[in-house]
């Protein structure tokens, strides 16, 4: 069942519940491949948002709807509390992870990806925080989640760094940040994908170069991907994974 946020939620936040086994009809009416019921609510660059929508708009389905592999690897191992998905897509790490215990919350800025996660959330019957918003705009609050996942080029950079900070501060003490990217993206120069300019997003190297003495990095490292199969991202064959935690 989607329930609209209420006046203590963050803005753009609605809640997919597990409505105990039975199907809600009007969620499935409003939760279409291509529409989004989240339009209204959305905080952010409406720039960004429109660029998205655009992207998930010109395919059914643009990811695997798998697990990203690194995200299974590096989180299996940990207790399950409070999670942020930055840049959920169209929501399969998300639903990975309330169905392995997670308290989610999932964030994205685009409605369209957003309509598709909720509905494919609804089908597994899990619960779900869905926050239709840009990083540094969401006013979520600081240092209370356990995981913070961030999974590809899922967040643009902003002046001051504000979109790292932001990514640091969403951190409670103890918990973990998980950084993953497509090696050697950083390396390629604009102009080579008309699409994707590699110096618009935050990479790895750039919030590991923030990370001060009440930080302790325990993976830094290049290796080979494991891929999901089909979706967008398929071809690329090696991530970057910074995985580190806050002490205090």
């Amino acid at each position: 069942m989607l329930l609209p946020f209420r006046q203590e939620d963050w803005p753009g936040e609605e809640v997919l519940r597990d409505g105990g086994g039975m199907a809600d009809d009007s969620a499935a009416e409003v939760l279409p491949s291509g529409g989004s019921p989240f339009s209204d609510g959305y905080v952010g660059d409406p720039a960004v948002r429109d660029e998205w929508d655009n992207r998930y708009s010109e395919r059914r389905q643009l990811w695997s709807g798998q697990p990203n592999g690194a995200l299974v690897a590096e989180v299996s191992g940990l207790a399950p509390g409070r999670v942020l998905d930055v840049g959920c897509g169209e929501g399969a790490d998300a639903i990975w992870l309330a169905r392995a215990g997670w308290d989610v919350t999932a964030l994205e800025v685009s409605g369209v990806a957003l309509a598709r996660a909720a509905a494919h959330a609804r089908d597994a019957g899990v619960a779900v925080r869905w926050v239709h918003a840009g990083l540094t705009e969401a006013a979520l609050p600081a240092a209370s989640f356990d995981l913070v996942s961030a999974q590809y080029p899922a967040l643009l950079r902003t002046p001051g760094s504000a979109a790292e900070h932001a990514l640091l501060g969403a951190v409670a003490p103890g918990g973990v940040l998980l950084l993953v990217h497509h090696a050697g993206m950083d390396r390629r120069h604009a102009g080579q994908d008309d699409a994707f300019d590699p110096a618009d997003y935050v990479w790895p190297s750039m919030v590991a170069a923030l990370l001060g003495d009440d930080w302790r990095i325990e993976v830094d490292e290049e290796r080979p991907r494991v891929a999901p199969e089909g979706g967008a991202g398929a071809h690329h064959t090696d991530d970057v994974v910074l995985r580190a935690r806050r002490l205090r």
